[in-house]
């Protein structure tokens, strides 16, 4: 696009062109605010819109306050939740076409008219000859709906003769129906009933087969019917909405037969889907091929070569310009003309070849993951793909529960649909670029759908993310199905424990739920409430402190349950036990903690109330048994000089254990502080034993069983060395003289000589005696 600027004749082309490579430089710059700056900025009003500055800015000023407001929101989110679309020079020539759409606006009428009605035509016929549409017109518009809902006037205007000039008082007498495969788009029908003034009365669900063919495909038998009871009714079938690739499943309806049955009734068929971005290529399956036959189609081009703000087209086949241009099809004002400029300079910048290999590759990416899904058997494809369809359905499907009587299959199949729904966002964070996404649909439920043809050419997926997304699905089935496995087990042992409650939340996917529930006689309602959360949540604080693979939380923020403790998804090696006994210990604590803590400050008043009556009891005590001379400060000092009072402290100390006052008296006799009672031992779990550096909650493996045995084993050789060491003589008298409580060396010091206190000679010196090594092997023998 550089290149060709130079060599356009009019400098006001080459200068917007400029401008807008300058502009995209600017907006597309990853750098972001210093850190000093967001402080500072912090607290500024930048939400609330200000007045205009008098003297105004630059652009480069107005563009990065643009910049500034798209990143904004980016800060909040976390990396792996924003998907950046890749704009490329092909999107840039799209933008470009905006700006020039706007530039041609101001041309004189003659020249617009002409400029316009070449863009139109050009557009037009390269787009039904690349679809395969032969003989058709278009139609663009930016909401992808609104091609349908104009269709819907050109039938009504072909129906109904005098529709132009009496209005809706035609169809009072022959209500139009139009008919809506139930698989299509929510709302879709609502929309158009809506934009026509139409009573929801017209509209008609078609369910899809039952029992014979896709669960996602029209029932052609059964529209049948319904047309032949509505033209018996008075009723006037007006239009038919097919499916080339379902919005859930990308499968493709019936469309051949649906076009023969359209024809039998008068009947107006209109395509739309994804799967008619394969018309493009060189080999297109039958079922796909035969929407090239219906009477109007819906493209969205945008997402499939990854062009923003490019139109919708709707292309179409009409005879009677003038019902076109009554229906709002066509105009005869240049301006909106304008609206295939992007669209027509995109185009011819990618070509016929970069349009065909950009809906290639996303069709290889499809084929290449179902290929890699084929090797996992836990996970299964509910939705049959018959090779037409970009789109890949797949859902995680435990395989355990007919061979394991422990489990009950309506239990499994609950839990599917929350693990499947942690599997999809798992995957979605791990592979941004890879566009997955969760999908509902009726039969098979939550299922992980990857559609690259929506999302390929936007986020620039390539071969080597569909092999990560594989690679981080191995690595999660495993989890999936450890923690469906261990669900019943977490169960009972919750239900078999006193002061737990288990809790059934089927929206969780993670092993499970449960409420601790404190031992209290407090009748208030609220105040318990209030205790159980404060419970909670110091319960969930020093869980998540402790070192194990589990994640517990709160659970979701609008959820049904309150003061529960969500556990996340498990491992192999988990001991469920375990984990549920140590979850009750660490309750039992804090409410024990918490109930102690409510009563220290009363404990505590009536402590030092006490303590002031002892106080001055003894006091007086001390006054009278001094006297009261020597309370006098000159006196006293003289007194107690010439005659010193013996007397023993007097204190009291302060028992919280116990919650009562204490003397001080055998604390100056033994010299040490000492407690009366013995505090009681913290509740810890029966499994509490690890091995060094090993995770809680863990199951001993056969690992560490082979380690144990050969530890013992190790401690047995260790034995044996000691015991073939020479045994040392035995002293009989220094065995005597230890019995009757004479001190001599230990075996550790009879290393080091050490002087022991013997008794006292007759001239009162004293001798120091060296233990011999007969006291020590004695001692060692002991």
């Amino acid at each position: 696009m550089q290149k060709q600027i130079p060599q356009m004749v009019d400098p006001t082309l080459a200068e917007m062109g400029k401008n807008l490579d300058e502009a995209m430089k600017i907006l597309e710059d990853n750098q972001r605010p210093s850190e000093e700056e967001k402080d500072g900025k912090k607290y500024t009003r930048k939400d609330i819109p200000g007045p205009l500055q008098g003297s105004g800015q630059n652009m480069v000023s107005v563009l990065q306050l643009v910049q500034n407001l798209m990143h904004d929101d980016e800060e909040e989110q976390s990396p792996s939740l924003r998907r950046i679309q890749n704009v490329g020079e092909q999107g840039h020539m799209a933008l470009l076409g905006h700006s020039l759409a706007a530039y041609i606006s101001v041309l004189d009428r003659e020249h617009l008219r002409k400029l316009t009605t070449r863009i139109l035509s050009d557009t037009t016929l390269w787009l039904c000859r690349l679809f395969r549409y032969d003989n058709g017109s278009a139609y663009y518009h930016e909401d992808d709906r609104e091609g349908l809902l104009k269709v819907c006037r050109l039938v009504i205007h072909s129906r109904y003769e005098d529709y132009t000039t009496d209005g809706f008082n035609v169809l009072y007498n022959k209500l139009p129906v139009i008919y809506i495969s139930a698989a299509s788009r929510p709302g879709l029908g609502q929309s158009v009933c809506n934009q026509l003034g139409l009573p929801l009365s017209c509209l008609c669900r078609v369910p899809c087969n039952t029992m014979f063919g896709s669960q996602h495909e029209m029932d052609v038998a059964l529209l049948d019917r319904l047309i032949k009871d509505d033209i018996q009714s008075g009723k006037c079938p007006l239009l038919l909405v097919a499916n080339a690739g379902t919005p859930g499943a990308g499968h493709t309806d019936k469309l051949g037969r649906l076009k023969e049955l359209c024809d039998q009734y008068n009947i107006w068929l209109h395509v739309e889907g994804v799967n008619l971005a394969t018309l493009a290529l060189g080999y297109v399956s039958s079922s796909v091929l035969a929407a090239t036959k219906c009477d109007s189609m819906t493209l969205t081009l945008g997402p499939w070569l990854g062009l923003p703000a490019v139109p919708a087209v709707t292309l179409y086949r009409h005879e009677d310009p003038s019902l076109s241009l009554a229906a709002g099809l066509t105009s005869s004002q240049p301006v909106e003309k304008l609206r295939a400029l992007p669209l027509w300079l995109s185009l011819q910048y990618l070509g016929h070849s970069g349009i065909v290999e950009r809906i290639k590759h996303a069709s290889q990416l499809s084929q290449k993951l179902l290929e890699n899904l084929k090797n996992l058997s836990p996970v299964k494809t509910p939705v049959e793909n018959d090779g037409s369809s970009p789109v890949v359905v797949f859902r995680f499907v435990y395989e355990g529960c007919k061979s394991d009587s422990t489990l009950n299959l309506s239990t499994i199949e609950r839990d599917s649909d929350a693990l499947n729904q942690w599997l999809g966002d798992q995957l979605a964070a791990l592979v941004p670029s890879s566009g997955v996404d969760i999908v509902e649909l009726e039969d098979e439920g939550t299922c992980v759908r990857f559609n690259p043809l929506m999302t390929c050419a936007v986020l620039g997926t390539t071969a080597e993310d569909v092999e990560q997304l594989v690679a981080c699905l191995r690595m999660k089935i495993p989890v999936l199905e450890n923690t469906l496995r261990l669900k019943e087990e977490f169960r009972q042992e919750v239900e078999r424990i006193a002061g737990l409650s288990y809790i059934n939340d089927y929206s969780w996917a993670g092993l499970g739920v449960l409420r601790y529930e404190q031992f209290s006689e407090e009748q208030d309602a609220a105040k318990r409430e209030a205790d159980l959360e404060k419970i909670t949540v110091a319960l969930l604080k020093k869980l998540n402190e402790l070192e194990t693979d589990l994640t517990f939380c709160s659970g979701p923020e609008f959820g049904a349950e309150k003061n529960c403790i969500y556990i996340g998804m498990a491992s192999e090696d988990l001991d469920v036990s375990e984990l549920v006994e140590t979850i009750t210990a660490m309750g039992r604590e804090i409410e024990e903690n918490s109930r102690l803590l409510e009563n220290m400050t009363e404990v505590v008043r009536k402590g030092i109330l006490e303590a002031e009556v002892q106080l001055n009891k003894a006091n007086e005590e001390r006054l009278l048994e001094e006297g009261v001379l020597r309370q006098i400060p000159l006196v006293g000092s003289m007194l107690n000089w010439l005659s010193p009072v013996q007397a023993t402290p007097k204190g009291r100390t302060f028992n919280l254990t116990a919650g009562s006052l204490e003397t001080t008296e055998m604390t100056y006799i033994s010299k040490a502080q000492t407690t009366g009672l013995t505090p009681p031992p913290t509740p810890t779990s029966a499994h509490g034993k690890r091995q060094a550096g090993q995770k809680l909650f863990k199951r001993l493996s056969r690992n560490s069983d082979a380690m144990s045995e050969t530890s013992s084993i190790s401690h047995l050789e260790e034995v044996e060395s000691l015991e073939a060491l020479p045994m040392p003589e035995y002293d009989s008298s220094a065995a005597e003289n230890s019995a009757m409580g004479e001190p001599f060396a230990t075996a550790e010091q009879s290393s080091t000589p050490s002087i022991v206190p013997t008794e006292t000679s007759s001239e009162g010196s004293q001798e120091p005696s060296i233990p011999s090594a007969n006291t020590a092997e004695s001692d060692s023998l002991r």
